[in-house]
């Protein structure tokens, strides 16, 4: 016993103070050779000391200077093993942990509890189960310690009977199995348990209300999100920062943006994490002018953007179509090291992607260490968007080779490709695959899209029929892709039945309309197009207005068919007038068939010149350097005299003119584009 107790009395020695404050410098430091250094000048280290020594190193993952630390203890109290067991765990090495647990001389609750956490943060439930049943008293953290494993791995439910059937209950298992609920779409039945909670007469905390809060986030309960709100104010946890992020986002997605401000500005202890719940709130509201504003504020304030930050920062972006900007926030991902981050990356290449700049969107996918479904999806449908087909199936067939399960996201991604690139038997294949081997994934885009590749291709009764077949009732968009393919196919016949399915679901649908009245304009019927324009004119429908625009140094410039409003509107002229006597040199014949309009053919030529697409052409000519490439966004389809006259202007610029019609991208370079004609 006497030797017991000299153990844990400090040696003595003038230095013996010096020397313990300095080790535990050092270990704080993580300098840990210089921390060994120090421990190995004290002639007998208490078991406290031994303990300290092994936490910092397993705490560096340093574990096997830490077992032949241990190894090495003439005497070991319980703390030392559970602190020993417990680097094993935290090192990963759930087998040397099991081992030193089964050695132990003396467990107490705390070793049980260790290697159940052990287990249950490996995914080996059934046996943290085992160690649960027979550990010989449970305390309520051993009881909270089962609630938070199986919600971590998934199994709510098995949560939700522990929690039941534990003898008593602290704020740390109401709280666990308040977000556990909420992580898992159960957010309704976590509001119900928050107001048992309050009615068991237990007091919730900071991280309760964060919980709750973002349960009435997820389901828009705006009346208990407030009530709640008022607790925390009066409960004074409204300068905690995780409950004003979640206060934050609450009031976002309940679209009350003026309160998410207002709590905001009142709280004056801001963190990385409120200031990005405001970036994404503004967001998720389509004010993404204020979101990136936000962005640029927290850094000149100091806060340095996490995971998060970036990637609301870069949606933005992209909703805002706005590269140049998206590139700067690039360049401060790539200062923070999170340009391969999974999450930034992705967004970049979608960013990319749909900015017109495929290629950079490949080069930031290939630099990603670990690619999730978002990465492989974003790149499928990157390449579908830009009619890129054989790279879709390419980055498919690496999907599969790098054991990633392809989801429904993934094959509407390659039956666009196909689509785009006219690959009619791949498609067959993706899409006989889906029905036979996925049909629970099946669903109506996917038919849209296949019913659009079959009609694209002319095969417009296999496409009648595969509607006449589907499992569930056809949509509008699916009669819509197969009216499209009539109006490209001049079939009038199933036109019109197309039309009056797609009219019977949606009689206000202008699409059906404007499609059906371009089908008669195009073959001259001009007595049948006066007739659907007059139906229209009597419903009170209107047709969405061809318009096209690009952004220059963070502004939008938009451009309606024959527009004067622009400032720069006579240069524009001027510069399209010049293109046209170009387009005439080089034997450019306008194509009549796209003036739908019954008029003299002088107004047809000039109508089809000031397309809207080409206005924004005209603009961009005159606005950026010679050289550049000029990325113009159109809202409906391109016709094909634009898209054919736009090849030669490409040539005669000596430009890549880039176009994102409604269906895809077009390149447009040396007088070709990048769709072959097939769009």
């Amino acid at each position: 016993m006497e030797g017991l107790v000299q153990i844990h009395v400090f040696c003595a020695g003038p230095s013996s103070f010096s020397l313990s404050s300095a080790l535990s410098d050092h270990l704080k430091k993580r300098e840990l050779d210089e921390a060994r250094a120090i421990f190995d000048q004290i002639s007998s280290p208490t078991v406290h000391l031994c303990t300290k020594m092994i936490a910092g190193y397993t705490e560096s993952y340093r574990l096997g200077d830490a077992l032949k630390l241990f190894e090495g203890m003439p005497l070991r109290d319980t703390v030392c093993w559970n602190s020993m067991m417990k680097g094993c765990l935290d090192c990963g090495d759930v087998g040397v942990a099991r081992t030193l647990f089964d050695e132990m001389p003396q467990r107490n609750v705390v070793s049980w509890t260790t290697m159940i956490n052990g287990y249950l943060q490996f995914g080996r439930i059934e046996v943290a189960e085992c160690l649960f049943r027979e550990m010989p008293t449970k305390d309520i953290a051993a009881w909270n310690s089962m609630i938070h494993g199986y919600i971590c791995n998934g199994r709510v439910e098995d949560a939700v009977k522990v929690f039941e059937v534990m003898p008593r209950r602290n704020v740390i298992s109401w709280t666990s199995m308040i977000s556990g609920l909420d992580r898992y779409g159960r957010s309704d039945e976590a509001l119900f348990l928050f107001r048992s909670m309050v009615g068991s007469g237990v007091q919730p905390t900071a991280n309760t209300f964060s919980s709750i809060i973002t349960a009435c986030a997820n389901v828009g309960a705006l009346q208990l999100g407030c009530q709640v709100h008022a607790s925390v104010v009066k409960l004074s946890y409204s300068f905690d920062a995780f409950v004003t992020a979640s206060l934050v986002t609450f009031y976002a997605n309940c679209k009350q943006i003026d309160y998410c401000c207002k709590v905001f500005n009142e709280n004056t202890c801001k963190n990385v994490v409120v200031w990005t719940a405001l970036l994404t709130g503004y967001g998720s509201n389509h004010r993404h002018e204020d979101a990136l504003k936000v962005f640029s504020d927290m850094i000149k304030n100091g806060f340095i953007p996490n995971q998060s930050s970036f990637t609301s920062a870069l949606n933005s972006c992209c909703e805002l179509e706005d590269v140049e900007r998206g590139k700067v926030i690039h360049a401060a991902a790539i200062t923070q090291g999170l340009e391969t981050d999974t999450f930034v990356a992705n967004s970049l290449i979608v960013l990319y992607s749909s900015c017109g700049n495929l290629k950079h969107g490949i080069e930031i996918f290939k630099k990603i260490g670990e690619k999730n479904i978002v990465s492989w999806n974003s790149m499928i449908v990157g390449c579908a968007q830009h009619g890129a087909g054989v790279g879709a199936l390419t980055f498919f067939t690496q999907m599969i080779r790098a054991w990633m399960d392809p989801d429904a996201i993934t094959f509407n991604g390659l039956l666009s490709a196909c689509r785009h690139s006219g690959m009619l038997e791949k498609g067959r294949r993706f899409f006989k695959y889906l029905s036979r081997c996925k049909p629970m994934e099946l669903k109506l885009e996917h038919y849209a899209c296949m019913v659009d590749i079959l009609g694209r291709s002319g095969k417009l009764e296999e496409a009648e029929d595969l509607i006449g077949n589907m499992p569930m009732k056809a949509n509008t968009k699916v009669w819509l892709a197969l009216l499209s393919a009539c109006r490209m196919h001049n079939n009038f016949e199933l036109a019109e039945k197309a039309a009056k399915c797609t009219f019977n679901l949606d009689p206000y649908c202008s699409a059906a309309y404007v499609l059906l009245s371009n089908l008669y304009a195009s073959a001259s019927r001009w007595s049948d197009v006066a007739r659907i324009r007059g139906k229209m004119k009597r419903r009170g429908i209107t047709k969405q207005p061809g318009r096209s625009w690009l952004t220059l140094k963070g502004l939008r410039h938009v451009f309606l068919s024959g527009d004067m409003s622009h400032a720069s509107t006579d240069k524009i002229y001027q510069k399209l007038d010049w293109l046209g006597e170009k387009l005439k040199e080089v034997g450019y014949v306008p194509d009549l068939r796209f003036a739908l309009h019954d008029v003299e053919d002088e107004q047809k030529d000039a109508m089809l010149s000031y397309h809207s697409e080409r206005l924004a052409i005209g603009f961009g000519l005159i606005s950026t350097v010679e050289g550049s490439t000029i990325t113009v966004m159109k809202n409906l389809r391109v016709c094909g005299n634009c898209h054919s006259a736009i090849k030669l202007i490409a040539k005669i610029v000596d430009r890549e003119i880039v176009v994102r019609d409604s269906s895809r991208f077009h390149h447009f370079r040396d007088g070709f584009c990048s769709c072959g004609d097939y769009w």
